[in-house]
């Protein structure tokens, strides 16, 4: 555990324990109850995670948990219900949307779905359905993961869908996510997806940050269940600004016939962004694909972390990182895919790219294979370049100013992932807000 600056973080996570085991044995259920409970005397065990840790050997937390965190939610304030809210809007995307404020679903400021077949509800409330008494907290390791076990212990507000067997929902979902705080603040947010058998499904999340909020650090964990045959497009557009900081917890189990499409852009703006995406294919005939950009600009920290476990026969998984690094950023990938005794027949494939636009940049880059079957197809591997000096004195020679040219040449470096954004209005604003993040001049 990291001593010093996050011991007195720790020591009021280890006092409010208690006085909210005592709020929830009113309203929880027992299986809930005893989940919190493990989960808690996990994190006293481990802690906050120190750079002796392998998975967080590249980041030092000190500087992320030093602000005196309240655990209690503040007021929000109106800009959370109007500028916040529009600042994540996607021009010409037609979908239902959700809006969350530090985490809590408000139903007031959301859309409703027109279908039986679609469960929305607050984290807290959907106890009473089947989907989540079969779900929930059945898939992240609380002793793997130190924030998901602190999550898991301490989480109260969050979101709840449940799409049933065989239904397509007929728009995508829009799930934003508002941070916003008079103090510092720190929020554990949870969420649940389950897509049942056969059913279809587009969400996209967009994390956006009030202009005026005080320091918050936010730790969010998200299961998401594909049943036999189901189908679902993800797609997270990370914004925010010096103020937010994030560890963002996906786990994903996958059945037979599934099909998983993630996509994952981050923005300048953010000091600390970690996620972790955790995916299990456990069924036969089950397709993954992973695609990430990260724009890291300023002196912000980009960490992403994925692990995809190939645990049965005849399944293919692909993933592909870019990021591109300006002024003094950070950016980690450490991607690590695993193919079990038992899973023949894999086709795993995985790269990461990054390109410099800066100096003083850094990319730490670590793709990871561990292979025990022996008929199966992998490969994985890992670039860092800068700028095509031929390619950016072509364009330049052709009277296109400098800045201009080298956006140009960020997009060409992009588009092998953003291509496979089948939402066009989502492709479009990932565009501009790669232009914006290129625009944008850091100290």
């Amino acid at each position: 555990m990291i001593k010093q600056v996050t011991t007195s973080l720790y020591q009021q996570f280890i006092a409010d324990f208690e006085l909210q085991s005592l709020q929830a044995a009113a309203i929880e259920p027992a299986s809930l109850l005893a989940l919190r409970e493990k989960a808690f005397e996990q994190f006293k065990i481990m802690g906050f995670p120190s750079n002796k840790v392998e998975d967080w050997k590249y980041v030092n937390l000190q500087p992320f948990l030093k602000e005196g965190f309240g655990l209690a939610e503040g007021e929000e304030t109106m800009e959370s219900e109007t500028e916040a809210i529009a600042k994540s809007a996607i021009p010409k995307l037609d979908a239902y949307r959700l809006v969350l404020i530090n985490g809590r679903y408000r139903e007031d400021l959301s859309d409703t779905i027109p279908d039986n077949n679609v469960i929305i509800s607050p984290i807290g409330g959907a106890t009473r359905f089947a989907g989540f008494e079969e779900h929930f907290g059945k898939y992240v390791s609380i002793t793997q993961h130190h924030f998901a076990a602190l999550n898991t212990a301490f989480f109260k507000e969050g979101l709840f869908i449940e799409i049933t067997a065989k239904t397509t929902v007929d728009k995508p979902i829009h799930v934003v996510q508002v941070v916003t705080a008079g103090n510092p603040l720190f929020l554990q947010p949870r969420h649940l997806v389950v897509v049942g058998a056969g059913a279809t499904v587009s969400i996209v999340e967009s994390f956006v940050t009030a202009d005026a909020t005080a320091p918050v650090f936010i730790n969010s964990v998200q299961e998401v269940v594909l049943m036999q045959g189901a189908h679902m497009q993800h797609c997270y557009i990370q914004t925010g600004n010096t103020n937010s900081n994030y560890v963002q917890h996906t786990q994903v189990e996958q059945k037979a016939n599934s099909v998983y499409d993630n996509f994952k852009a981050s923005f300048p703006g953010s000091s600390l962004l970690r996620n972790n995406l955790v995916i299990a294919l456990n069924g036969r005939h089950i397709e993954s694909h992973l695609n990430g950009l990260y724009l890291a600009g300023g002196r912000q920290l980009v960490d992403n972390h994925t692990t995809v476990d190939h645990l049965q026969p005849q399944c293919e998984s692909n993933e592909l990182y870019k990021g591109v690094i300006k002024d003094e950023a950070v950016a980690v990938f450490n991607g690590k895919i695993f193919v079990r005794k038992d899973a023949q027949k894999t086709n795993a494939f995985q790269k990461n790219n990054n390109l410099m636009l800066s100096t003083r940049g850094t990319v730490d880059s670590k793709p990871q294979l561990e292979i025990y079957a022996d008929d199966v197809k992998c490969s994985h591997g890992s670039t860092i370049g800068q700028f095509d000096e031929d390619a950016l004195f072509y364009l330049k020679a052709r009277g296109i100013g400098d800045e201009k040219a080298k956006a140009l040449l960020v997009h060409a470096f992009a588009f092998d992932v953003t291509q496979k954004l089948t939402l066009p209005a989502v492709q479009a604003h990932i565009n501009k807000l790669i232009e914006k993040g290129l625009a944008d001049q850091h100290r």
